[in-house]
């Protein structure tokens, strides 16, 4: 190789490393939390004011309850919001984040203590309002909170991350991720379920409001390990070993089982994705409708289940044999499928309900038909009256 090309290859080479370093630049100033930074200490007393359940924030607590309890009450969404806009909830879980971040045992007995008591004022409140309120049906927004998913589990950490960088601030924006993480809710629909009974609405609440409050004082604490915020350290050997070893007692205890809900999560996540194409693909018939499904995902080695309602005209056994074959080729081998069909005599009654439905709309058309011959001659009557009047 002749000298030239060697000169050439070195200046190849060092242009594709200015180039890099220039990208590495450009990434690196659009990502920096550098500016408009607040001091550590800054931080750590805006946290543990946040932290803080008495006087104005305990009563605004109460307040957001009942309103988010009333949004829940009468389906509606944006009063939902509303409370979620003032509610201080996330104080204590972002001071449980933090402090573990940082080793500041007195902000995490502090934040657990505060943390503990919002809970039991608000599922008080809550409970309270919805047994004395008249209304006791189960609206869409209150099923809502009752299901977690995976979705929740990303929207509480990205919501926990979001956090951290508005209070990280020095000019701070705190009800955007406080909507986003949707804590209230949860919350006033476990009081539902105390209130009127329905434990299973308790239970799935209060599973989805742990959700959140772990994944959001994770993303609380990695973001403040990402931020390089100095740990507190201790003159007293002894206790700081103490603090230590207690603190990651309760990080295990909080973090280790979120692990394992999303693992579940992911699980019937994908075995639902999977089910809703099979039922798509296989079940896909001319004169036959799949008017109900139910996918239920069983933990401890217990075989899936897929439930189909049909209408329609009904299918031989050979035909829903060959749909239990395909079951592994989509993913679901242990699954087990059962397959309910309308009777004949459903089948007229449908007939018959669809025939009623079309004299319906024939009645309704000709009533519209009727209407526009009328307004035609008043506005034609309008007409003559005018040129009448212009005469």
């Amino acid at each position: 190789m002749s000298d030239m090309e060697n000169s050439e290859l070195k200046e190849q080479s060092r242009h594709s490393f200015r180039l890099w370093a220039e990208f590495r630049a450009f990434m690196r100033d659009r990502f920096s939390l550098e500016d408009d930074k607040a001091s550590q200490d800054e931080v750590a007393a805006n946290i543990s004011k946040g932290t803080e359940f008495r006087g104005v924030n305990l009563w605004v607590l109460i307040c957001a309850t009942m309103v988010a309890s009333l949004g829940l009450n009468v389906n509606s969404a944006a009063v939902i919001i509303g409370a979620m806009c003032i509610s201080p909830i996330m104080g204590p879980i972002m001071g449980i984040g933090f402090s573990l971040g940082i080793n500041d045992f007195d902000l995490l007995k502090k934040s657990v203590r505060n943390f503990v008591l919002m809970f039991v004022v608000a599922i008080s409140t809550s409970t309270l309002f919805f047994f004395i309120s008249p209304l006791g049906n189960a609206s869409s927004e209150l099923l809502a909170r009752t299901t977690p998913t995976t979705y929740d589990v990303l929207i509480a950490f990205f919501g926990g991350m979001a956090g951290i960088v508005a209070q990280s601030r020095q000019d701070r924006n705190i009800p955007g991720f406080a909507i986003a993480t949707a804590l209230m809710p949860p919350l006033c629909t476990a009081g539902f379920g105390l209130a009127t009974g329905q434990y299973r609405f308790f239970f799935g609440a209060f599973y989805l409001f742990f959700i959140n409050t772990v994944f959001i004082a994770l993303a609380t604490y990695i973001f403040t390990r990402f931020l390089k915020y100095r740990k507190k350290t201790f003159l007293n050997k002894s206790r700081e070993r103490f603090v230590k070893r207690t603190m990651l007692a309760i990080t295990l205890v909080t973090f280790i089982p979120s692990v394992f809900i999303v693992l579940h999560m992911v699980r019937v996540s994908i075995f639902e994705v999977q089910a809703d194409k099979y039922i798509a693909q296989v079940f896909n018939f001319p004169q036959t409708r799949v008017i109900e499904s139910s996918k239920i995902y069983r933990r401890g080695g217990e075989s899936p289940r897929i439930e189909l309602l049909l209408v329609g005209e009904p299918l031989g056994e050979d035909v829903i044999e060959n749909a239990r074959g395909q079951l592994a080729s989509y993913g679901l081998p242990r699954t087990e499928l059962v397959v309910r069909q309308a009777s004949n005599s459903d089948k007229v009654d449908l007939q018959s309900l669809q025939s009623s439905y079309v004299e319906l709309l024939d009645e309704k058309n000709r009533q519209i038909a009727e209407m526009k011959q009328r307004l035609a001659r008043y506005q034609v009557t309008n007409v003559d009256i005018g040129d009448n009047l212009q005469e």
